[in-house]
């Protein structure tokens, strides 16, 4: 049997709160950056289109998609880890738009940036408590090792599909040239 003070019960629904916080705070902005370009997709295409995208109604519909439902889920804590992980794909997707015209160092640490290491932190910590993973599942949190994963897919899929449908490598030392 174990026993639990009120301090250790404290500590855990403060971190509970603070996951909560954190999980309302990225997920809409998530959301809110997904809907802007689901209800003016016209824009978030020619947008893609003018930045060379290849298949940019195809990269439009991806990034809306992974903001929105990755948005959706980290606002709910469901299925948080692959809510996590869509974003952290968008999120470096996004933050590589803003790099990939200069030396990537140059540009200050953006929204996108710092809403992929919300997203990071989320799927290492887990939801928590307040939270439908919690409800439904029993659980806020995922192993280790799939956090690791979802974290590695994430990251692969940016990267795939930003030289895939870009074609480009968007990280630069130096300024790329013409």
């Amino acid at each position: 049997m174990t026993i639990t003070t009120d301090a250790e019960t404290a500590t855990t629904r403060m971190t509970d709160t603070g996951l909560l916080i954190l999980r309302i705070a990225t997920g809409a902005t998530m959301l809110q950056a997904g809907l802007i370009k689901a209800f003016d997709f016209g824009t978030a295409v020619g947008f893609m289109e003018s930045s060379g995208w290849r298949f940019p109604a195809f990269g439009a519909f991806m990034v809306t998609a992974a903001e929105t439902l990755g948005g959706i889920g980290l606002l709910l804590g469901a299925l948080t880890p692959l809510a996590a992980c869509a974003v952290i794909g968008a999120m470096v997707d996004a933050w590589a738009v803003n790099v990939s015209a200069d030396a990537f160092w140059s540009q200050p640490f953006n929204v996108p940036f710092l809403a992929a290491f919300a997203a990071a932190a989320l799927l290492f910590t887990g939801a928590g408590a307040f939270s439908v993973d919690h409800r439904v599942f029993g659980r806020s949190k995922v192993s280790a090792k799939a956090a690791v994963g979802l974290l590695v897919i994430g990251v692969a899929a940016a990267v795939v599909t930003w030289i895939a449908l870009n074609g480009t490598n968007p990280i630069h030392v130096t300024s790329p040239t013409g």
